[in-house]
């Protein structure tokens, strides 16, 4: 299935031509040791249904370049809103400020026909009262689900981006980069007591596989579920403790505390954890951690990076020794090694840089309900909030916003205001089993670095992890 919008118009327009932006970025690039201009328009939508009615609905187009020149460990980097040769002259003034450098210019990443998602703009093949009624029949069904349901927030978004890659020595690429999402909250009250509950999904293919009755269905049900479940809550204990975590979402934790870490950027300036440690043993036997941005329409899947390298399977840590790092251009060229296809950037007006896209560990051999009934006293956690992390020693905060006690293998209770606290490297080192359930989160990431966000993927199996730090209310 394809758009019926021109991608090439919609990048080039009437100001530029395919011919004059390669002559102009072969022009000022000639002294850089890489770089590309990056060319990207975007279209957006977010719909917001809130309180029994809808209060926000947002559309948006934009369009511009980001021009980059690498030179050495040094990048010039200049955007603007205008895609045109004289704004492209424009943003390459900036670029005179770079040491010319003797170097060869790095050799152009591997071209790739693969697609991993359809071409199709999601927003402009359902109707907009179609939208909006979803939303409509959303708010209904939660609130019949349960007396209980005091409130329901939903909200559906989209967006469509073509970006074009376009680098001194000829090479060009483009993508087309559908996203889609939906998000329910759902707050329950009892005897004057308020929980919420929240679910959602998401990922790069159209608003079909959104509104399809099942999907949106199973949606409430968790929302409501969570919500419920928390109603019934008791405070959390407090002091080191076993610590079981779920599959699939849980893998944030795995993300933040030790993803992060394994980025090339870091371990090339020496500031990670994990800097200097690879053909290591860093974690336990049975330990597999990948970063893979080529599964289909995963959220944080791309056909290329934001430099245009394909994105492929990146194994980090095999049976628990650290095998390498997740690399951009810039840093695996100074590193001596292959870019891994994780490169990526917010949008145009920004930089690119190493970044993870779906980061999980693999399944282990052990059955979960064992697991749980290895936990003599601990913790049973299956969904997490925000959460805070310090790249170079590993340590991390995360916020429960499912948990459970777990006494003698049962669970006994749900529990609230829990926040795991420690430390990736150790936590690598403390599992005590690993289950045979591994699943991806269901499309909803987000990850930040260096003030730029972008959409991102997380998994893992069911994971025993021996002496934790909980900080709790009781």
């Amino acid at each position: 299935m394809t758009t019926a919008l021109d991608p090439q118009a919609l990048i080039y327009g009437h100001k530029l031509s395919p011919d004059e932006a390669q002559a102009l970025t072969r022009k000022l690039l000639s002294s850089c040791d890489d770089g590309e201009l990056y060319m990207q328009f975007i279209a957006s939508e977010a719909f917001g249904f809130d309180d029994g009615r809808l209060k926000t609905a947002d559309y948006s187009r934009d369009s511009g370049f980001g021009l980059r020149g690498v030179s050495g460990e040094t990048t010039g980097f200049a955007h603007a809103n205008e895609i045109s040769g004289a704004a492209i002259m424009r943003a390459g003034e900036t670029l005179q400020l770079l040491d010319a450098t003797k170097s060869p210019l790095a050799a152009p990443p591997e071209r790739t026909n693969r697609h991993l998602y359809t071409d199709a703009c999601p927003l402009d093949l359902v109707p907009f009262a179609e939208k909006v009624a979803l939303l409509e029949k959303i708010d209904a069904v939660a609130r019949a689900k349960d007396p209980r349901v005091a409130q329901v927030s939903a909200s559906l978004l989209a967006n469509w981006s073509v970006v074009e890659i376009v680098r001194p020595d000829g090479y060009v690429a483009r993508d087309i980069r559908p996203l889609v999402r939906l998000n329910i909250q759902i707050v329950a009250e009892q005897n004057g007591r308020r929980e919420t509950g929240s679910f959602g999904l998401g990922g790069r293919y159209l608003y079909d596989q959104l509104f399809d009755e099942g999907a949106w269905m199973r949606a409430i049900d968790e929302a409501v579920r969570q919500a419920l479940v928390n109603l019934d809550s008791v405070a959390a204990p407090a002091g080191e403790t076993t610590v079981l975590l779920g599959s699939g979402w849980p893998g944030i934790l795995l993300h933040e505390a030790v993803g992060h870490g394994l980025e090339g950027d870091f371990n090339r300036k020496g500031t990670s954890a994990f800097s200097g440690r690879v053909g290591e043993r860093v974690a336990v036997p049975g330990v597999t951690v990948i970063d893979d941005g080529s599964i289909a329409q995963r959220r944080g899947s791309l056909s290329i990076d934001d430099e245009g390298t394909p994105t492929r399977e990146t194994v980090l840590i095999e049976d628990g020794i650290l095998k390498g790092y997740m690399q951009d251009r810039l840093n695996a060229r100074l590193m001596g090694v292959e870019p891994t296809g994780n490169g990526r950037r917010e949008s145009y007006q920004h930089a690119p840089m190493v970044r993870m896209t779906n980061t999980f560990m693999q399944s282990g051999q052990d059955d979960p309900d064992e697991l749980l009934s290895r936990v003599d006293d601990g913790i049973y956690a299956t969904s997490f909030g925000g959460g805070q992390v310090d790249i170079t020693s590993g340590k991390f905060v995360f916020a429960c916003t499912e948990a459970y006690k777990v006494e003698k293998g049962k669970i006994v209770a749900p529990i609230k205001g829990a926040t795991l606290i420690g430390d990736g490297p150790t936590v690598l080192t403390r599992l005590k089993g690993i289950g045979n359930d591994m699943a991806l989160d269901e499309g909803i990431g987000m990850c930040g670095k260096g003030g730029q966000s972008v959409p991102a993927g997380v998994g893992q199996p069911t994971l025993l992890i021996d002496g934790l730090t909980v900080g709790g209310t009781g």
